[in-house]
This record gives structure tokens, C-alpha cells and sequence, in this order.
């Protein structure tokens, strides 16, 4: 029931740590175009 203490902030503690990364990353626009990059590099260049 100690454990439970200790981890239970843990938990929430890492999960609003990823979710301000994540929150981070999408405002700076990390996942803008997940599309175009792999279609760019199959096509031939002139």
C-alpha cells in the first residue's frame, strides 16, 4: 500500500510530462506533413 504512494504521482507525473512534449511538439508543427516527405523521396527528380 506504500508502493502505491510513491506511484501513483509518479504516474500522473510522467503523463503530464509527455503530454506537455507532445502538446510541444504538435505546436511547433512536428506533424504538419507526414505525407509528403516518404511520396517525395519515391519520385524522380528532371
Amino acid at each position: 500500500m506504500e508502493a502505491l504512494i510513491f506511484l501513483i504521482p509518479l504516474a500522473i507525473g510522467l503523463g503530464g510530462l509527455f503530454a506537455f512534449l507532445f502538446l510541444r511538439a504538435v505546436q511547433r508543427g512536428q506533424f504538419d506533413d507526414l505525407d509528403d516527405p516518404p511520396q517525395r523521396m519515391l519520385e524522380d527528380e528532371p
